[in-house]
């Protein structure tokens, strides 16, 4: 049999098993007839044979594998880059980059889906969209466009890490040419272009996306209309639009509603949409909401005018970009019962479409009821413990613009004495041993006569910065974690030592003693972890991910832990590390600083800082 029968026997057995096909790389000249020149001509610049425009291969199916380009600008604002997976004129995925804002802004790598021929880059932007990058002008730069599945990653010139990883393509796992797209105007260049079609591809696992608390998610959208043809502050049916004909649709993952995926646009001029939605309310009421849109608004409620505002590219002023995100509000007046809140949204450039979220909105378990709260009676409480033989509660003011405190407070939430011990400086976390209140400050610790209510004496921590939280276990031994210098401080007898210092301690917080394990919540890396006492051996128990601010965590009495992250999260965490949702107040941007647990009441007691409040909780047993 010859080479070229075998050959062919080969890949047909390959096709009808369903096995991949890879192909070699392949190198495209400009001037071949496999490309679609759509606004693009062939030329030469700095001695190579260029394309300068749009232009796309017309015989290429891609899924996955890598496109590569050089790319040559001067600096002055324009935006090459690549396209791929392109299925129709109006629908296609697309990498390009801003020459003129490299090194300044975090979005001088973009990627952007155009979807029913709008690019939505004032939608889908931030990480996972945009990124820093660092591209010379007037010579030749390499990039290398690597794409599988729902991911895609571009590296430039022989940089080991990409400098734009994309971690959802909003088309989902799609099939289309590729291409190449850019100025035809001298300021942008590409030379040496190729692609190969393989899935031998590996990346990094994509972040899970979690849709935002209190987001309106359901509406129903009226057709496009020219919004030269309404009166935008005006309802539809003042305007005797009756008769429109409306799509129930539903946001994103990211709690975004983009237009561009249920209406096109009808031309150059601006164009608009009405949606409209029901809040219901159990009494009247007045809440705000939080929302974003592009490019024009205009906001009612129950036929009212409430708002009406322009975001669009460069309105505002000459680097405005009309980014959609959370930065307007509106207080809608709540009646009980329905409410129809409606909305024109209109666009010109750069993304259609909206988001809207209840500002008021603070999750808690279902098996968690509130008991009491103590709004603005206290001065920024950090730390709070239990004082289980005299049934009180101890709570540090962190600051009083240096006259710190600390309160003695009942389990009813009323105050015993505000300021029942004094002269200490920014207190924070706390314990008790052999009937002795020990509190850190930030340099040392102090120790307090409970009957007396007085400092009794003072230890100070030699190179300590910021000491944060304490734990003592049933030796006298004290461990107070250093923030500021990834520390965790011994104190025995008085005398203090390093005791640990680890890559894996990073900005150490909240500490627990569990037995013969020292638990230490670390907001460098959002993790909880346990220590051997023994042999300082690491382990980690649970993450909540970067970001997390590791406040207060205690012990369940059950073999669980319950934390607080500061950014107003509360979490159980069970013996094998799964982790239950207690509170989320992260949309009114509460704050859960060094919280406490009752195990034998069921009460969790949680200071605010900032908010000068502390709140008491009922947690039904888990």
């Amino acid at each position: 049999m010859s080479y070229v029968k075998l050959s062919l026997l080969l890949i047909g057995i390959m096709i009808m098993t369903g096995a991949t096909v890879y192909s070699q790389n392949q190198t495209v000249k400009f001037d071949s007839d496999r490309w679609t020149m759509r606004d693009a001509e062939v030329t030469e610049h700095m001695g190579r044979q260029c394309l300068q425009g749009f232009a796309t291969l017309n015989d290429v199916e891609f899924e996955n594998g890598i496109i590569e380009v050089d790319v040559f600008v001067d600096g002055r604002r324009s935006y090459p880059g690549i396209v791929f997976r392109m299925q129709s004129e109006t629908d296609y995925e697309r990498y390009y980059m801003r020459p003129h804002r490299m090194n300044l802004y975090p979005d001088a790598h973009q990627y952007t889906p155009v979807i029913n021929g709008i690019a939505g880059w004032q939608i889908y932007n931030g990480q996972g969209f945009t990124s820093m990058g660092s591209v010379p002008d007037s010579q030749w730069v390499h990039l290398r466009m690597e794409v599988k599945g729902t991911q895609a990653q571009l590296f430039v010139d022989d940089a080991e890490q990409p400098a734009l990883l994309v971690n959802h393509l909003q088309h989902g796992i799609s099939k289309g040419t590729i291409g190449l797209q850019g100025p035809n105007d001298g300021t942008a260049y590409f030379s040496n272009f190729s692609y190969q079609l393989t899935d031998d591809l590996d990346f990094p696992a994509g972040p899970e996306v979690t849709k935002p608390l209190g987001i309106i998610e359901n509406w129903e959208i009226s057709p496009t209309i020219r919004a030269s043809k309404i009166d935008a502050e005006k309802t539809y049916y003042d305007q005797g639009l009756t008769d429109l004909e409306w799509t129930s649709i539903k946001c994103e993952s990211s709690g975004m509603i983009d237009l561009a995926r249920y209406v096109g646009r009808s031309g150059p001029e601006t164009d608009c949409i009405w949606a409209r939605t029901i809040v219901v309310a159990d009494k009247a009421e007045r809440r705000e909401y939080k929302f974003g849109y592009s490019d024009a608004i205009c906001v009612f409620l129950n036929g009212e005018l409430l708002f009406s505002g322009s975001s669009g590219y460069r309105q505002r002023d000459p680097s405005f970009l009309g980014i959609v995100g959370l930065h307007d509000a509106v207080y809608l007046p709540l009646k009980a019962g329905d409410n129809e809140l409606l909305v024109m949204i209109a666009e010109s450039f750069g993304g259609w479409g909206f988001i809207f979220q209840n500002g008021d909105y603070v999750y808690h378990h279902p098996d968690l009821t509130q008991k009491w709260d103590m709004p603005r009676q206290l001065s920024m409480p950090e730390t709070v413990i239990y004082d289980k033989k005299r049934d009180i509660l101890y709570v540090t003011n962190y600051f009083n613009n240096g006259n710190e405190f600390i309160s003695k407070i009942n389990l009813d939430g009323t105050i015993i004495e505000r300021e029942w011990v004094t002269g200490l400086s920014r207190p924070t976390g706390m314990c008790l041993y052999n009937d002795k209140l020990y509190v850190v400050e930030r340099t040392g610790l102090a120790e307090i006569d409970i009957e007396a209510g007085e400092i009794e004496q003072k230890f100070p921590v030699p190179g300590a910065v910021f000491l944060n939280d304490l734990a003592v276990d049933n030796n006298g031994n004290f461990y107070i974690s250093d923030s500021r210098t990834n520390t965790i401080h011994k104190l025995t007898d008085g005398t203090s030592e390093i005791w640990l210092q680890h890559d894996a301690i990073r900005d150490p917080n909240c500490l627990a003693i569990d037995g013969d394990k020292l638990i230490v919540g670390n907001s460098g890396d959002g993790c909880l972890k346990a220590v051997s006492i023994d042999n300082k051996q690491i382990s980690e128990i649970v993450c909540l991910g970067a970001g997390a601010i590791m406040d207060g965590v205690c012990l369940d009495g059950k073999g669980n832990y319950i934390i607080s992250d500061f950014n107003g999260r509360v979490f159980l965490i069970s013996k094998d590390g799964g982790k239950t949702e207690l509170i989320n107040g992260t949309v009114v941007q509460g704050y859960c600083a060094n919280l406490e647990y009752i195990a034998d009441k069921n009460m969790l007691i949680i200071p605010s800082l900032y908010e000068n409040n502390l709140t008491a909780y009922r947690l039904k047993a888990f």
